[in-house]
């Protein structure tokens, strides 16, 4: 297994500084981490790319709940991915699903292409898709540069055969990011279970970032078999 690119989840400038101090590759950027993340505030959003380094996805997610939008929060989605582009993060992420949990194509066509240059991952709504496969195929054609996915399972240890299967499929078209559970414990499990080369976490204890989590995941990440 070669080295696992570590992203953590954070709802906070802070948070940020010391999951990046700690070990993190990447950060998401949400408000809300209580309520599994929300669309940060442009404000948040300048100080966290101000004050680290590393690449910072950032949460478009207008409210707490499902992911089938209506007309006017698809268009606070998109007003809000345009703002925030301009403040250059290294990506989006976001989903928009049909009542059944596929994607829905044509609020994701919408939103892609509003992202303009700024990459976009499709979060955890990929896993409420009936077909995971067929979903996977939709997001490629999207334009999506990421997946976050538990493998439709409740943790992605759990779902770690499901998300073996993503990759594969996936190939070179999509990076496929497994997420769900994913603590120092399990993480190299669901790395070596899935072939994965990058994983996510909140890494978080009483409701706030465990830098110590952090540091422990990188060092288990890390560690040869």
């Amino acid at each position: 297994m070669g080295r696992v690119l570590l992203e953590i989840a954070v709802d906070s400038a802070g948070d940020a500084v010391a999951a990046a101090q700690a070990g993190a590759d990447r950060l998401e950027l949400c408000a809300r981490l209580d309520l599994d993340g929300l669309t940060p505030e442009a404000g948040a959003v300048r100080e966290v790319l101000a004050r680290v380094t590393v690449p910072v996805v950032v949460m478009i997610r207008p409210r707490p709940g499902d992911f089938v939008y209506s007309a006017a929060e698809l268009t606070q989605m998109a007003a809000d991915i345009r703002r925030l582009a301009a403040l250059r993060p290294a990506g989006f992420a976001f989903g928009a699903t049909l009542a059944d949990g596929a994607p829905e194509v044509a609020a994701c066509t919408a939103l892609v292409k509003f992202s303009r240059d700024t990459p976009c991952v499709y979060h955890r709504a990929f896993d409420r898709a009936p077909d995971p496969l067929a979903a996977l195929e939709d997001l490629i054609r999207l334009g999506f540069r990421r997946v976050l996915t538990s493998g439709g399972a409740p943790s992605a240890l759990q779902g770690a055969t499901r998300i073996a299967e993503l990759i594969r499929a996936a190939g070179s078209r999509i990076e496929v990011l497994p997420g769900g559970g994913i603590r120092a414990g399990k993480a190299a499990a669901v790395a070596q279970a899935s072939g994965c080369v990058q994983v996510h976490s909140s890494a978080r204890a009483g409701g706030r970032l465990d830098a110590e989590e952090v540091v422990r995941l990188r060092q288990v990440l890390d560690k040869p078999e």
